[in-house]
């Protein structure tokens, strides 16, 4: 399973003391692949630094580009859909490049592509994340 996450998820995933780190922990046992692309990356190691240091961002950033179940991505296209927050874009492009299983957000600017048929992204919270993991794993 190919699963894009926002940044707001990894952000409260890393901390093992989060009732979240269950969605770190999976990535580690492969459970699903992350997909990145550098502009990702760079907005993931922008905000953990601003709320938990350089050295959890460090160590962040580290992990998951030597992890064998994260996939860096080209994305050749900028499709735009989301306009109340153009940054957010960044995570729809990489779900179509790479064909996304899921995007996972707690960020209500992805519930416009709700009424976007083509590209059709698949956008599910954290609780629903858990749900189809589990399903998943279950198989």
């Amino acid at each position: 399973m190919k699963i894009v996450l926002d940044t707001n998820v990894i952000l409260v995933s890393i901390s093992d003391t989060s009732p979240y780190h269950w969605v770190w922990k999976s990535l580690e046992k492969g459970e699903f692949t992350l997909c990145v692309t550098t502009d990702i990356m760079n907005e993931y190691a922008e905000v953990i630094e601003r709320h938990l240091g350089i050295e959890a961002m460090e160590t962040t950033l580290h992990a998951i580009s030597k992890h064998r179940f994260v996939e860096l991505v080209t994305k050749y296209y900028h499709w735009n859909l989301i306009t109340n927050d153009p940054d957010d874009n960044k995570f729809v492009d990489c779900a179509i490049a790479c064909n996304a299983d899921f995007l996972v957000t707690e960020d209500k600017h992805f519930g416009v592509l709700k009424t976007v048929s083509f590209p059709s992204v698949k956008v599910l919270d954290i609780a629903l994340f858990k749900k189809e993991l589990q399903l998943q794993i279950d198989g």
